[in-house]
């Protein structure tokens, strides 16, 4: 399912988040709640690989810590095909309300 692009053979540690920034290096920052408190900073490049991003795919760091890259799935692909056979349902239609005849007002007179 995914190609490794790079091999780095990065071992993480706890508390921190490796991701590939901008350049296509392998950073990491601190996580919020990773590893009780630390001092916040400015995220570190573990390795400088340069990877170069292609459109529709997505870029990680595996298990064994090296860059790898899967095809990402197309948004509605799998409803859209599911959904072909299926017939639409016919929209339900409700009664009419009529209108009721307004009450007559007693004027306070006996009715002859």
């Amino acid at each position: 399912m995914a190609t490794k692009i790079a091999r780095t053979g990065i071992t993480r540690e706890r508390g921190w988040l490796y991701f590939l920034d901008k350049k296509g290096d392998v950073s990491r920052a601190r996580m919020a709640r990773g590893g009780g408190k630390a001092p916040k900073g400015k995220p570190q490049v573990v390795a400088k690989v340069g990877v170069k991003r292609e459109d529709g795919f997505l870029y990680f760091i595996d298990k064994e810590g090296d860059v790898s890259k899967a095809k990402m799935a197309k948004p509605g692909a799998r409803r859209s095909t599911a959904r072909r056979g299926a017939k639409r349902a016919a929209p339900r239609r409700t009664a009419r309300r009529t209108r009721k005849p307004a009450a007559r007002r007693s004027t306070g007179r006996a009715r002859r």
